[in-house]
């Protein structure tokens, strides 16, 4: 199991008793708005996050991101161990954005990623119209590599695909 800290954080796996934490702050269509998970979110698929597989394995992997004592969201890493890459993911409820929560909890699944498990590069993906979101990544070093354009299809609309990367070579702690 892996459990990351920061000064603020303790990024931890879920377990099933934080599982009406997760479906409020999931459901929240404020957090959902450019989320890519069906709505409503069930309890069956917020307990699928719900796992102590360390963060490396291949596939994703959930970690809570707790603020004390309280869950203020969810970050994951999905791990393609063969080409030493993975995306990362953030999730925050809405109490808990605009703290610098989500660039904490990903600079410490970025340095485990990069520092730990040795990986060459890391990637992610957003709405482009979730400009709060580009802008975290741009801080965190990650390049805006290019849109897809009305390529995904979300919330009874195609949505365009931002995606971003970075290389370990690149990273800056």
């Amino acid at each position: 199991m892996t459990v990351l800290t920061t000064p603020r954080l303790s990024l931890r796996p879920l377990t099933p008793a934080d599982l009406p934490a997760v479906l409020a702050y999931r459901n929240d269509p404020q957090v959902a708005r450019y989320q890519g998970w069906a709505l409503p979110a069930t309890l069956e698929a917020a307990a699928a996050l719900v796992a102590d597989a360390p963060l490396g394995t291949p596939g994703w992997v959930q970690r809570g991101v707790w603020a004390g004592a309280r869950l203020a969201g969810d970050v994951a890493l999905n791990t393609d161990s063969w080409r030493q890459q993975a995306e990362v993911g953030v999730t925050l409820a809405a109490w808990a954005q605009g703290q610098g929560y989500a660039a904490e909890a990903l600079r410490a699944v970025m340095a485990h990623a990069f520092d730990d498990l040795g990986l060459h590069r890391l990637q992610a993906s957003a709405d482009p119209r979730n400009g709060a979101v580009a802008r975290l990544l741009t801080r965190l070093g990650f390049r805006h590599e290019g849109t897809s354009l009305r390529s995904c299809w979300h919330r009874d609309e195609w949505a365009d695909d931002a995606r971003y990367g970075l290389l370990r070579s690149e990273w800056t702690p």
